[in-house]
């Protein structure tokens, strides 16, 4: 799984979510994707010309985790049209060069006026908010 915002370490997202010790970290890494926030939270969208940065965490076999996951991004698999969020799985780089497929939840719903995030780190990002 890759994550990019609020389900990243320094976040209480998982641990409020029950999935924290079923969520083990890999390392950071990076997706071709365009970020941009949204105010509370930040969006991720596909595109080729830019960098999104995140975590990567190996997630137990269990569907219970997908599930949860599915309900805090808003996607709901039946309807994958009207969903917050939509899961895909994409290429991931690792810091160390290594590359791997992951999950990802890519924003799904118009982005009206959100900034862009230049730098693709939503953590950097708030630092400098």
């Amino acid at each position: 799984m890759f994550v990019y915002g609020t389900l990243m370490g320094g976040f209480d997202r998982r641990r409020r979510a029950g999935i924290d010790t079923r969520m083990h970290f890999i390392g950071r890494g990076w997706i071709e994707a365009a970020l941009f926030d949204l105010g509370i939270f930040p969006a991720a969208i596909p595109a080729p010309d830019g960098r999104v940065w995140g975590e990567v965490y190996r997630v137990d076999d269990d569907p219970s985790v997908l599930t949860k996951l599915d309900e805090i991004e808003g996607y709901r698999p039946t309807e994958p049209d009207t969903s917050l969020y939509m899961r895909a799985q994409v290429d991931v780089t690792l810091d160390d060069g290594r590359r791997d497929h992951a999950w990802v939840y890519f924003y799904n719903a118009p982005l009206g006026r959100a900034e862009r995030i230049e730098s693709g780190d939503y953590l950097e990002h708030l630092k400098v908010k």
